[in-house]
Parts: structure tokens; sequence; C-alpha cells
């Protein structure tokens, strides 16, 4: 049964999800609690191969879960996905257009399939924000605009859930804008977007609250504010002669170093004072010492630093 109004758009427990493979069994995902909240838009991170797409495929019914239990609209799946799959919108692979029609063709074609009114067709490109474009055949269309009438096709059912797994995949900025205005709009109607991706500070720029897996378990939920909050200090950004040697020296000592465009960011802390301190004692003196703002970033970064991950696309 569903409850008349659910506390969450998406809500699972304990969930897990195994695969073989040649090396044995692997934990895609495990004992995951995930909450997404009704309306706006819901960031879902972590680096590759941290269980989001499998996640999602669960969600979905595309993947049968180990054990665990998932509510989508505050319907029990997959038992009741048919139930309430008319209100669920998804794009978790690249569909499938016909090139030489135009856009609106298209979607009027999968109108008809879904047994949905033509007249609908405008109102989704519009809300896509393909309105003066529709007419265009698809061939033509840039990356961006191809998936935008993606979302479109999505929208013919008006689902008031939406499941976008790496949307911005191979996308150029302009196409990247471009579809991060789309989701911010659809949030500010009323819907639930669902967003997966590891580029964070295009999440940061739209979403309302996030979660944030590693190794398929949950490592922080909230809004971006408070996910950013309850990390530790700031970090700071380190110009040094040797990034090498001043990188292995730092990282002994216990902290978390990467390099970024010819400079260390020693995450996690804000005392300038002690990095100063450890580096001059091996004759390595700072030039640059600036400390970085706290973003969703920083807070990610430091949230799967142990999660032996990669992270590739945090920044673009």
């Amino acid at each position: 049964m569903t409850t008349a109004t659910p506390e969450f758009a998406i809500s699972t427990r304990g969930l897990r999800k195994t695969y073989r493979n040649r090396k044995g069994r692997h934990v895609a995902v495990q004992g995951l609690d995930l909450d997404v909240p009704l309306g706006g838009v819901h960031g879902f991170l972590g680096p590759n191969g941290s269980g989001k797409t499998t996640t999602i495929r669960m969600l979905l019914g595309l993947v049968r879960a180990d054990s665990g239990t998932m509510t989508v609209l505050g319907y029990t799946v997959p038992k009741q996905l048919p139930q309430v799959v008319g209100r669920v919108g998804a794009i978790v692979e690249a569909p499938k257009f016909f090139p030489a029609f135009s856009g609106r063709k298209n979607l009027q074609l999968l109108a008809e399939a879904i047994g949905q009114p033509r007249g609908i067709v405008d109102q989704v490109l519009e809300q896509a924000g393909l309105g003066d474009r529709g007419k265009d055949k698809y061939r033509g269309y840039s990356l961006g605009m191809k998936q935008r009438l993606a979302i479109a096709a999505t929208l013919l059912k008006a689902p008031d859930l939406l499941i976008f797994d790496e949307p911005t995949n191979g996308l150029d900025p302009a196409g990247i804008r471009e579809i991060r205005n789309t989701m911010r709009s659809l949030g500010e109607q009323g819907k639930t977007v669902l967003v997966s991706s590891h580029i964070l500070d295009e999440v940061e720029q739209v979403a309302d609250s996030v979660s944030i897996i590693g190794h398929g378990r949950l490592l922080a939920s909230g809004t971006v504010a408070d996910v950013i909050g309850n990390q530790k200090a700031i970090s700071m950004r380190v110009g040094v002669a040797d990034l090498v040697a001043a990188q292995r020296i730092l990282t002994d000592g216990g902290l978390l170093v990467r390099q970024e465009s010819g400079l260390l960011v020693v995450m996690g802390t804000s005392d300038g004072a002690e990095i100063t301190r450890r580096l001059a004692t091996h004759d390595l003196f700072v030039s640059e010492l600036t400390p970085v703002r706290a973003d969703l970033e920083s807070a990610f970064l430091e949230l799967t630093a142990d999660e032996g991950l990669e992270t590739v696309g945090a920044k673009r």
C-alpha cells in the first residue's frame, strides 16, 4: 500500500546488490539508506564505480536487489512498480531518435505510442527549452539539444519524478549550462529531479539537496549548505617549488593532499602556520598560502578520500 502523501520521493533501506565477476563477487551497493525529498533537484553524487547507476537501475526495476527495501513516490518497488511507473520519467541510457525527423515529429511518434495527445508535444518542447527548435531535424541538433530532447521525451507523461543518470556526460560547457537550466526549471515547477553525477561544480549550482555515496554506502546527505558545513575546516592552496616532495611530506604527516594547477591543495585544515612549519623543516619554503572556499567539491573529496575510487570530472 502507498500513503496518500509520501514523506520522500525516493527512500531505500539496507539496499544491497552484488555482482559476480572473474575475481569473485563485487558488492556494488551495500546497505544503502537513501532519502530523496519531494520537489526540487537532488544531487546523487559519488566517484565513478560508487554504485550510483546500479542504485538507479534497481529503483527502475531494471536490476533486482539482493536485499533491502525501496519506495518510489510511496510505492514499494519493484512489487508496485506498474502502479507508479507512469509518474516517473528517466534517462539511464542514450535514447534513440530518428535522425531524419524533426524533434517535434520524434516526440509526436512517442506520444502516440504511449497514448498521449499530440498537443502535449509543444508543451514539453517549451519545458525543455526547445520551443523554437522543434521543427529542426534531429541530426542537426547539438549534443546538448539532443539531451534536452531526451528530457522532453520523459516529460510526455507528465511525471512527478525525473531520474537522470549523468545527463551532462560528453557535453561542452554550453550544453552543460543548457541541461543545468532545464533541471533547475523543472525543480522550480514542483517536480522532483534526481540527478546522478560526479561533476560537482555543476551539481552545486542546481541542487537543493545532495546525497554522497562511496562503495555503495551513504557518506553524507542533506542540503548543499549542510553537507559543506558539516565537513572539517576549509582547505589551503599551497605554492612550493618541489610539489612532489612537499606532497609526500604533508601526506606522511597525515594530511590529505592533491596537486591542482601547479599548486598543492591541502584538505580539511586551515592551519597555514602548521603547513609552513612542516615544509620549512625540510628546507621547502612556501611561495603561496591561500584559503580555499568551502564548496561541494571539497566536501566530496574529503568524504571520499578513503574510498579508493576514481573521481574524474570533479571540476570541469
